[in-house]
């Protein structure tokens, strides 16, 4: 039988800073294939070149992926500012709608870093720009040295609410993790339910609430060594069931 088929939101990028490519770390597709058990398929993310009307009809589910590009404070109501870096607004275009498609119709997505953000926005919520200038935060960006395993390494707990849809999948009310992320939740849209948080408080854990299918987004990265984190296999384990449910609905 054919393996269901993740679309991999991808990222705009250049070769030798100056050849244009859609790009998709290696790492997200191989915790697509190799535990999530599907096929994946890199998306770039333009509505010049796709429609979410096409993407959905295409794809079982969809992966939305961390990116060095922010979504636009614009997409939530604020000006835009230094502090908010760099931006994709084709990305924006596309990931924005799929998303909300998606939670009308119960087409599964799994949100990491961006994609966590991208969700909040999304169903109406906002973003801080810099969460390490916050009073009390600590500084949850990506070490600017180093190699890829210490970037990647875990960094700080999460504590899930007790009884939750995270803490029944993870087995505990308390998961350490990875942290690579510079923007988070603001505001919560009225729809985000937020069940985990880092030790200083930062949103970490979240689902739409309400929605028929797989809505659930973490603001770690749990595409590193998903095949081996007792974290992160859970997560892509579960994102696979439930496009597997969506893909055998589609063929009754």
């Amino acid at each position: 039988m054919t393996r269901p088929v993740v679309g991999i939101i991808g990222n705009r990028g250049l070769i030798n800073e100056r050849y244009p490519v859609h790009e998709g770390g290696q790492m997200n597709s191989e915790a697509i294939s190799k535990v999530a058990d599907c096929i994946p398929l890199l998306i770039p993310a333009d509505p010049e070149l796709v429609s979410v009307e096409e993407l959905c009809a295409t794809c079982d589910g969809f992966l939305l992926t961390g990116g060095r590009p922010n979504v636009h404070p614009e997409e939530y109501g604020e000006p835009e500012t230094d502090k908010h870096g760099t931006f994709d607004r084709a990305r924006d275009a596309i990931t924005l709608p799929l998303v909300r498609a998606c939670v009308e119709s119960g087409q599964p997505f799994f949100g990491i870093c961006r994609g966590f953000q991208e969700v909040n926005v999304a169903m109406g919520g906002t973003l801080y720009p810099e969460i390490r200038e916050l009073p009390g935060r600590m500084n949850h960006r990506m070490p600017p040295e180093g190699s890829l395993e210490e970037a990647f390494t875990n960094r700080h707990i999460v504590h899930l609410e007790p009884g939750g849809k995270f803490a029944r999948l993870l087995g505990g009310d308390a998961v350490v993790t990875n942290s690579l992320h510079g923007q988070g939740i603001c505001k919560p849209g009225p729809r985000i339910v937020i069940e985990g948080r880092a030790e200083d408080g930062t949103p970490e854990a979240i689902y739409v609430q309400d929605a028929p299918g797989f809505t659930l987004s973490v603001q770690w990265h749990p595409e590193w060594q998903a095949d081996q984190d007792p974290v992160s296999r859970p997560l892509f384990e579960a994102f696979g069931d439930a496009v597997r449910a969506w893909a055998a609905r589609k063929t009754v």
